[in-house]
């Protein structure tokens, strides 16, 4: 139900205002809270890192496997096509929220449908995220204290530098990054505050880059790379059926949608948010396709689906166990730097969740401090001693994360609580639904299909 300028009645009124105290977001804009120092807005930079960091997670690591199945030109076009979708999908949610001064997700999807809407928000979410940091906390583990998988161990970087001791093992080196890293920058109440780190993840996503490549291109003059494919090799049904497992990775690499309000809500000029939201596309989209092309050119049709493990092997070039180090080492930091991104929301929809009619969490430290302690608890031990988690989470994640991208939007762009869709914006967000739709159709599928596959051979 939107706003309308008559005036509701009594009920209507104060289910609206409900709504509105259940959903705004962790800080009110731009006012100075108790405590806290005259704050003036997030500027243009800062914004653009933070959403940049929101988008550029692990998942940069398996968009080469993606290319690799696709093909170089088909892969580049569904990279760019997703980016603009998502562009479409975050405008429908601003321009919503600007009309209705709308300054939460989780309140827009209560404008209009309810409660119902802005639980089921604030539910898929929680259910993202959490999976999201396990995983990060999971693959930080396996780069800095190593893994086995099938009774093979793969050396971590603490491991292969100074054997294996108690002080690098997974549980020591896990609580130790929980306690110096993820505790402090999960402490911060504003989303702005994470604008350096937010820099420096982006920095070491494009360090990353970079180096491969570099790599790439001296292997390609010394001619030890063969040209990839540009187009897919379809030879039979079931080679076009691979196809299809690529498109869930490409839908789900731009989710950031959690923390767009979060972001618009501390800027100094609201009208910004869209530039903003452009900007931190046509960068995360360049990192992508940079990162795609180049893996794939130096690995060939040997990408692993997690292209980090082609760094686990000699590069053939000299002080490849060099390179090797430096790009692992930047990926755990980079993944480190994103997690605190991805907690800002959890924390604040957990919130929502639990304590709907509660007074805002940024005025209460205690609960602001039991729930950011309880989570962090929960995703290190989760991390720790369920592993096996990562094949759940491929289903809820997978779910989840394109609720949050495209069918929340879209539903909102449809149900069009203030007047403004065009007949356009309609077909559109038709059409986000039907692509979110079959592209989670075929990830459950395929992520169902390997978990059996993995239990046979077992």
């Amino acid at each position: 139900m939107g706003i309308r300028s008559e005036s509701p009645n009594g009920n209507q009124q104060m289910a609206r205002n409900k709504i509105r105290d259940e959903t705004t977001p962790l800080l009110p804009v731009k006012v100075e809270e108790e405590g806290f120092h005259e704050f003036n807005g997030a500027s243009f930079s800062g914004a653009v890192f933070n959403l940049s960091t929101t988008i550029v997670g692990a998942g940069i690591m398996a968009l080469p496997a993606s290319i690799k199945m696709l093909g170089i030109i088909p892969g580049i076009l569904m990279i760019i096509i997703v980016a603009l979708l998502t562009e479409a999908s975050i405008d429908m949610l601003v321009r919503c929220s600007h009309q209705g001064k709308i300054t939460s997700y989780g309140w827009l999807m209560g404008e209009a449908y309810g409660q119902w809407g802005r639980i089921a928000l604030q539910a898929s979410v929680v259910i993202n995220n959490i999976g999201v940091m396990i995983v990060y906390m999971i693959i930080i583990g396996d780069v800095l204290s190593g893994t086995s998988s099938a009774g093979v161990h793969h050396r971590g970087i603490l491991e292969g530098w100074f054997g294996a001791h108690y002080w690098n093992s997974r549980a020591v080196v896990l609580l130790v990054t929980t306690l110096i890293v993820f505790a402090p920058l999960v402490s911060f109440k504003r989303l702005d505050s994470l604008r350096y780190t937010s820099a420096l993840s982006v920095a070491l996503a494009v360090v990353f880059v970079v180096i491969t490549a570099g790599i790439a291109i001296i292997k390609l003059f010394n001619g030890t790379v063969a040209m990839p494919k540009l187009f897919p090799e379809l030879d039979d049904l079931s080679s076009i059926w691979k196809l299809f497992t690529a498109v869930p990775v490409l839908v789900t690499a731009y989710i950031c949608h959690y923390n767009v309000h979060s972001i618009d809500n501390e800027l100094e000029d609201r009208t910004q948010i869209k530039p903003i939201v452009r900007t931190s596309l046509f960068l995360c989209s360049s990192v992508y396709i940079a990162t795609s092309f180049f893996a794939y050119l130096l690995f060939g049709e040997g990408t692993l689906d997690d292209v980090l493990a082609n760094f686990d092997a000699n590069l053939g070039i000299p002080f490849s166990s060099v390179f090797d180090d430096v790009v692992r080492v930047s990926y755990a930091a980079h993944v480190m730097l994103v997690f605190p991104i991805v907690f800002f929301a959890l924390r604040l929809n957990l919130d929502g969740l639990l304590f709907p009619t509660s007074r805002h969490i940024s005025h209460d430290n205690k609960r602001f401090s039991i729930i950011t302690i309880s989570l962090l608890t929960v995703i290190y031990f989760a991390a720790i001693y369920i592993p096996s988690i990562w094949d759940a989470f491929q289903f809820t994640g997978a779910t989840a994360a394109v609720l949050i991208g495209f069918i929340f939007p879209a539903m909102v762009i449809l149900r069009d609580p203030y007047g403004i869709a065009s007949k356009r914006d309609k077909i559109l967000a038709v059409t986000m639904i039907v692509l979110a739709v079959i592209s989670n159709s075929v990830a459950l599928y395929s992520d169902a299909m390997n978990i059996f596959h993995k239990k046979e051979v077992a």
